[in-house]
């Protein structure tokens, strides 16, 4: 992985994407059936049918996930949270209250997202830094450092979006409308900020810059040129 963009033989390897490191459009997907379940069953069977069409979704897509080889806490939260969703929904009798969760949640990430810039440790950077087995070194790199915090902006936009569009759709009770909104809200807009990200981290980074798997420690380079003088 390079810092810029290079030609690549047409026969040799494709480059890596953030999409490759994160594996962000699978889950996605996966993300969205249960509410579109949901918005299914309550077309069909009202709240109750809405309900159960989510929790046997959400619960056939954890064991999916779980003999696709996710790690478990993961499948569980993800089923947790359809759960989470349809006790809400059941307990206020408010169908479009079952998107409620994901509303809060998104508020919450957005916020998260807006810090975690400001104080100059990027989320997407912490994100990526963990898959690549990194742990902090990537702070020490300016430039990545930088790159990182411009790129979560992306990310923090998605959450800002889908707030704005969902919060009026469930003040309305529109559940038809919250359901088609929570699927284009979820894969297409992550595969768009995967994307999107990758390219601003890509002019961000300086040219000759070697690339997320390699961060460029300052002090390192200084001590190395000492060393020959």
């Amino acid at each position: 992985m390079t810092g810029t963009p290079q030609r690549q033989p047409a026969d040799g390897p494709r480059p890596e994407s953030l999409a490759d490191l994160l594996g962000g459009r699978r889950g996605a997907v996966d993300a969205t059936l249960p509410p579109l379940a949901f918005g299914l069953g309550w077309v069909l069977g009202g709240l109750g049918g809405g309900v159960l069409a989510a929790v046997l979704t959400g619960t056939a897509v954890a064991g999916w996930r779980w003999r696709r080889g996710d790690r478990p806490r993961s499948v569980l939260v993800g089923l947790l949270a359809v759960c989470v969703a349809a006790l809400v929904a059941l307990r206020t009798g408010r169908a479009a209250d079952f998107f409620l969760l994901q509303i809060a949640a998104n508020t919450a990430s957005a916020l998260a997202w807006a810090v975690s810039i400001v104080v100059r440790w990027p989320l997407l950077g912490v994100v990526v830094g963990t898959a690549l087995g990194q742990r902090t070194r990537w702070r020490r790199d300016p430039a990545l450092l930088r790159a990182y915090g411009r790129a979560s902006w992306v990310w923090a936009a998605t959450y800002v979006l889908r707030v704005a569009v969902l919060v009026p759709l469930w003040l309305y009770g529109q559940v038809v409308a919250l359901t088609v909104a929570r699927a284009a809200l979820t894969w297409p807009l992550i595969a768009a900020a995967l994307t999107g990200s990758w390219v601003v981290i890509r002019r961000s980074l300086p040219a000759g810059h070697p690339g997320l798997r390699h961060p460029v420690d300052p002090a390192d380079a200084d001590g190395v040129a000492a060393r020959t003088e």
